[in-house]
């Protein structure tokens, strides 16, 4: 593969991933509010049409992008005008750069698109798309160093407001935001000591020879989701906002679009980690019978062998999708968290952390470490 092929499907698949996830953040913006009505027996967005055509209200997160785009941007007087303009891309860059690391499907073969790959065996490609922005060694590590950063975006936004409201937020950021991210780091070593490699593509082959995560770590599963719903700062963890105590916390002051970039960030942090959450629990991109060749229903025993054999390009199509609709499952799981349980106390969620989440994350590496060991 030459440089120029090289470059030009790593920009091509950059795009694909920033569009992809930025479409899917603003569905999720759409279906929230939808799916609130819903629990709450009201109609839910609805009014946002062309031509007198609704769509069900899919066209209001679009209003909504226009509108903030056209608000005015008002900067307090006694405002670091830099810093505020600039916390905004702390909190929205970080969830992009860690979804990069993420497989959505096997390697592409590109040469051997029309052909039926055999499932066994080694397979000669001159040409492999690995379907992966960035495909590093260190995957998951690269992850909890990106996502730790999303916290000067709080931190930053809080601090030059020049209000105390902000302040407290920012303060509350810090504390929650610090406290979770070790609580992350800790229940995702359980299950890297049972694929034997940091490597996310390599974790996804490891769950499509054996079982998937969720089967051999349900208690890494639980407590990850719990420590990454609170890393997005929403209901019930919504303490840095927290607008029934401090107004809006640390994004107070920002309006127009720096506020939309606030609220659309977290929607983004909540496609990425179901994006990581499916790659490390629910398989990735593997579909059960699925293989290279195709579909494979294999049972001896029961005497039942069937073959469908799909060519490269429509295996590759399937695997894509299956890595989407899980996302899309457990991004809608966490709404139906968020309108279903109301906000922790502020010394409920540092104790759910220290107190509960981190220590049953060591106890579970030890488990984990000695099962493994003893194996």
């Amino acid at each position: 593969m030459t440089l120029t092929a090289t470059i030009l499907i790593a920009l091509l698949k950059i795009v694909v991933v920033i569009v992809g996830v930025v479409m899917m953040a603003a569905l999720l913006t759409w279906a929230d509010r939808r799916q609130s009505a819903i629990l709450q027996d009201r109609l839910g967005p609805s009014r946002a049409n062309i031509w007198r055509f609704r769509f069900w209200g899919i066209l209001h997160p679009v209003a909504d992008g226009l509108k903030m785009a056209f608000k005015e941007d008002f900067v307090p007087a006694r405002a670091d005008r830099f810093l505020h303009a600039l916390a905004p891309f702390f909190a929205i860059f970080p969830p992009l750069l860690v979804f990069s690391l993420i497989p959505f499907g096997d390697d592409l073969r590109v040469d051997l698109l029309r052909q039926v790959i055999p499932s066994s065996g080694s397979i000669v490609s001159k040409f492999v798309v690995p379907l992966q922005v960035a495909r590093i060694d260190s995957g998951i590590l690269f992850i909890i160093a990106l996502s730790s950063t999303g916290i000067l975006g709080a931190v930053i936004a809080g601090w030059v407001s020049d209000s105390r409201f902000g302040i407290i937020g920012a303060q509350r950021g810090i504390n929650h935001l610090v406290s979770y991210e070790v609580a992350l780091g800790l229940t995702l070593i359980a299950p890297l000591v049972v694929y034997g490699t940091v490597d996310l593509q390599q974790a996804v082959l490891w769950q499509k020879e054996h079982l998937w995560g969720f089967a051999v770590q349900p208690v890494a599963l639980l407590l990850y989701f719990a420590a990454a719903t609170a890393e997005t700062k929403r209901t019930p963890f919504d303490l840095p906002e927290g607008e029934s105590e401090i107004v809006a916390g640390y994004f107070i002051e920002h309006g127009s679009f720096k506020f939309g970039m606030f609220f659309f960030s977290e929607y983004i942090e909540v496609i990425v980690f179901s994006g990581v959450l499916v790659t490390l629990f629910l398989g990735g991109w593997d579909l059960p019978l699925l293989e290279r060749s195709g579909f494979v229903v294999n049972f001896p025993r029961l005497g039942i062998h069937w073959v469908q054999g799909l060519e490269h390009w429509a295996v590759a199509l399937i695997q894509v999708l299956t890595f989407g609709v899980k996302v899309v499952a457990v991004a809608w799981f966490n709404l139906m968290i968020r309108w279903t349980l109301p906000r922790f106390r502020y010394d409920q969620l540092m104790d759910l952390c220290w107190r509960y989440i981190v220590p049953l994350a060591v106890l579970n590496i030890l488990v984990t470490a000695v099962i493994v060991a003893l194996l």
